[in-house]
């Protein structure tokens, strides 16, 4: 790896331990990304101390021994939606194949799922794999696990997103669709590698997701389900949310979000086909003319 490169990501580690617990994350990313560079960050600390860049250095290393790969929010290769949103993490440690502007969709909803529901995600989730489209889920029980299941046995890519360190399997039962999506799709935590499960964890996991995917399709939800913050969360970072109708009729939250711009409700499979159909094809058109106009002088 080279150096500076190395050096880069030791003082993003550094400036992070040093910052916990007095100081936000967001703070600390947000000086860095304004700054371009963690080392004059660092630097410009009063306390800063090199063993604890060394530290880091250590910890990087032996987080590449276990076969985690680090990615910090200054690299070329960290997911480019993901960037445009405020709750962006400085680092995520993943397994599997990252891809910077991966064409992906979130397919979320109950871990106390219905049969009909279950069925509903894995609809989804193989018309998805179908069309090339990655399907991005938090492998949580019920819809989550459908819809990775789904996605891998019709040959298609899904990321899980988790909300655990990358060392961890949560919940436990997942182990081997846990590794299977680390081999053929990826496995991504913004968590330092051995951080358990909390509350907080899954809130900050669903911005994540949000931030990843060029849309949310939630599936089924309760009133105040991981769900219904997920689509929250799309709204504010104005990413297209497709409801379905049993979400809608059963959750007033979800009556009161389709009546936002950019929220849509499918009452059949082939209205969340259509609606994703029409969302690539903005997201492919605003991109040819990004590039038509070439980068701001």
């Amino acid at each position: 790896m080279d150096g500076s490169l190395t050096e880069e990501r030791a003082a993003l580690i550094a400036l992070l331990q040093a910052g916990a617990p007095a100081r936000p994350w967001s703070e600390i990313t947000a000086d860095v990304v304004e700054a371009g560079t963690a080392r004059a960050v660092w630097q410009r600390q009063t306390r800063a101390d090199p063993d604890a860049l060394a530290a880091a250095a250590r910890q990087i290393s032996h987080w590449a021994s276990q076969g985690w790969r680090l990615t910090t929010i200054l690299d070329a290769g960290y997911p480019a939606r993901l960037r445009e949103i405020h709750q962006a993490p400085p680092v995520l440690f993943t397994r599997g194949t990252l891809i910077a502007d991966d064409p992906a969709v979130c397919v979320v909803g109950s871990r106390q799922a219905t049969r009909r529901g279950l069925e509903v995600a894995g609809g989804i989730a193989r018309d998805f794999a179908a069309r090339g489209i990655t399907v991005v889920a938090g492998l949580a029980r019920g819809i989550d696990t459908a819809a990775h299941q789904a996605t891998l046995d019709a040959g298609g890519r899904t990321v899980a997103v988790v909300a655990t360190g990358i060392s961890r399997v949560y919940p436990p039962e997942s182990h081997r669709l846990h590794e299977e999506i680390a081999a053929r799709g990826l496995l991504m935590s913004q968590f330092w590698p051995d951080a358990p499960p909390q509350r907080h964890t899954f809130l900050m996991r669903n911005a994540t997701m949000s931030g990843y995917a060029l849309a949310t399709v939630v599936v089924e939800a309760g009133e105040k389900s991981g769900a219904r913050v997920q689509a929250r969360l799309a709204v504010e970072h104005g990413r297209p949310v497709i409801l379905t109708d049993a979400v809608v009729d059963r959750n007033e939250w979800a009556w009161a979000l389709a009546r936002r711009p950019g929220v849509r409700v499918a009452r059949r499979l082939r209205d969340v086909t259509d609606a994703v159909t029409q969302v690539m094809a903005e997201r492919a058109d605003v991109d040819a003319e990004l590039q038509r106009l070439g980068p701001p002088s």
